[in-house]
C-alpha cells in the first residue's frame, strides 16, 4: 500500500529535495506540492493525501493555520511539521493545532522517512531534539490541581510507562528502565493512547505535563 504525500514548503529547492527523497521509496509517493498553506489545504483535499509534510513559516496561511484548516474541513490527512524552528512556542502551537508529528529540517533523511511512515500509520513522531524543550516547558508551566480521573483506567505498569514516556524517554530507554522488552513497551503505549484518547505520542507528552501527571 502506497502512502500519498503532499509537500508544502515555500522554498522550491526544499520541495524538490523532499519529492526526490519520498518518491525514491516504494511505499511513498508525492501527490502534489504547495508553496503556501492555502495551497497545501487545497492539495490535500484534492488528492486525498494521507500525509502533509508541512513547513511552519509560509506566506499567506502558515503551516499551523493550515493544519487547523485541514482539521476544520474534516480532512483525513495527518500533518508532519518539518521546520527549522524548534522554539517551544512553535512546538506548542503545532501540537495544539493537531499535528501528528514534528521534525526539524536537520533530521537525517532516514529519520524523515520513518516519521512519514509513523504519521501515516497513526503513531505520531516527535524529533528527539525537541523533546527536552517540550518537557522542560510543560514542566515549568503545568499545574496539577487534581489527578485526571481518566488515569484510573491505566494499570500500574501503564502508569509507569506513561510517566517515563512523558519525560521524553524513547521506547528502548523505557524498556531498559522497567526491565521489559521493547515490543512490550510499544504494546503498553498503544493501550495508554487508546485509554486516554490520545492520537499520538507528541500530544500524549504534552497532555501529561499539562495535566500534572508528571511534574519533574
Amino acid at each position: 500500500m502506497t502512502t500519498g504525500v503532499v509537500v508544502a514548503d515555500d522554498e522550491a529547492l526544499v520541495r524538490m529535495g523532499l519529492r526526490m527523497l519520498l518518491d525514491g521509496e516504494d511505499d511513498l509517493a508525492v501527490l502534489a506540492e504547495a508553496a503556501d498553506g492555502r495551497a497545501a489545504v487545497e492539495a490535500a483535499r484534492r488528492t486525498g493525501a494521507d500525509v502533509v509534510v508541512m513547513d511552519v513559516r509560509m506566506p499567506g496561511l502558515d503551516g499551523i493555520a493550515a493544519t487547523r484548516a485541514l482539521a476544520a474541513a474534516g480532512s483525513r490527512a495527518r500533518v508532519l511539521v518539518l521546520t527549522t524552528f524548534d522554539d517551544h512556542a512553535t512546538v506548542d502551537a503545532a501540537l495544539r493545532a493537531g499535528v501528528a508529528g514534528f521534525l526539524l529540517k536537520t533530521a537525517p533523511p532516514e529519520e524523515l522517512l520513518e516519521a512519514v511512515r509513523r504519521v501515516a500509520a497513526g503513531r505520531g513522531a516527535l524529533d528527539p531534539d525537541v523533546v527536552p524543550g517540550v518537557v522542560a516547558a510543560y514542566g515549568r508551566t503545568a499545574a496539577a490541581p487534581t489527578r485526571p480521573a481518566v488515569l484510573d483506567a491505566l494499570t500500574p505498569r501503564e502508569s509507569e510507562v506513561l510517566a517515563l514516556v512523558a519525560r521524553g524517554l524513547a521506547n528502548a530507554e523505557v524498556a531498559a528502565r522497567l526491565h521489559l522488552g521493547e515490543t512490550t513497551v510499544k504494546t503498553h503505549l498503544g493501550r495508554i493512547l487508546d485509554k486516554l484518547g490520545m492520537p499520538d505520542r507528541p500530544r500524549l507528552i504534552a497532555w501529561a505535563w499539562e495535566h500534572g501527571v508528571v511534574t519533574s
